[in-house]
């Protein structure tokens, strides 16, 4: 069974994710960890000798009840939908977001994180890495990021961006494995601009390698490698992009709202970043 780590500050963001993470959980046959994690305010404790143990009991005691209020809503959630059979799990800590979820990673054996990204609680900042750090970059698992704006529905097409190399035909069979289980196609894009240095052979080898397979590969020549990926996935219907994990800049560039304006909010899709 998967192991799926689930962030969240109980915002509307990580409410909206967490319906996608228990789907996700039924598509791969997983489990869910979710993870409340919460920092406390540092104090000098010469300016509070007496109540200095008191502040921060006070304060753990206020988290913990949050915590524990929020939860049944989350499994009213599961059951609305069907879902109480995923099975969940719950971690509350105390310390940095970033560092507990690697901590999680670790000593949860996690397969995947599913995460909000968006809203006024810094989720964004958090996986584009401007605040407290690059989530793609810091951990080794895919991470599933789900825009506020982005409300499930079922997959029926998935994006995959690719150079054609070797990492890359790695990521697709696992996206393909994803694809076949919830009876989705994936649709394979490869942008070819002037410095790109893939063969015919390459292309060929690929299409042979994945005959039978429910993908499709498209070439697009273009110098606009983002503007590329946005018509991509308007115009060809996709409901979730997969992709190798980029600098933060590509992302950051990919969904800016100077880019994503003239598409309303038809770009507001989950995106699975995959490791190399």
């Amino acid at each position: 069974m998967k192991k799926i780590l689930f962030p969240t500050d109980f915002s509307e963001t990580a409410e909206n994710a967490f319906v996608h993470a228990l789907e996700f959980a039924k598509i791969v046959n997983g489990e869910l960890i979710l993870l409340h994690s919460f920092e406390l305010p540092v104090y000098d404790a010469q300016f509070f000798p007496e109540n200095y143990g008191t502040v921060y009991d006070s304060l753990q005691l206020s988290q913990f009840d949050m915590f524990k209020d929020e939860i049944p809503k989350l499994h009213a959630i599961a059951d609305a939908r069907n879902l109480n059979h995923i099975k969940m799990s719950h971690r509350l800590m105390d310390g940095n977001l970033l560092y507990n979820i690697k901590n999680a990673i670790k000593e949860e054996n996690i397969d995947f994180i599913v995460m909000g990204t968006s809203g006024a609680t810094g989720w964004e900042a958090f996986f584009l890495g401007t605040n407290t750090g690059n989530v793609l970059n810091a951990v080794d698992v895919p991470v599933l990021s789900i825009p506020l704006e982005a409300k499930f529905k079922k997959i029926e097409t998935i994006g995959f961006t690719t150079r054609y190399r070797t990492k890359d035909k790695k990521a697709l069979k696992e996206v393909l494995k994803i694809a076949i289980k919830t009876n989705a196609k994936v649709k394979c894009l490869y942008v070819q601009t002037n410095n790109s240095d893939v063969d015919a052979s390459t292309i060929k080898e690929w299409e042979e390698d994945f005959q039978g397979q429910p993908v499709q590969f498209s070439i697009i020549p273009s110098e606009e490698v983002q503007d590329t990926i946005a018509d991509f996935i308007l115009f060809k219907g996709i409901d979730i992009l997969a992709m190798l994990t980029y600098k933060r800049n590509f992302f950051v560039e990919l969904f800016k709202p100077s880019l994503t304006q003239r598409f309303s909010n038809k770009l507001s899709i989950p995106v699975l970043a995959l490791h190399e």
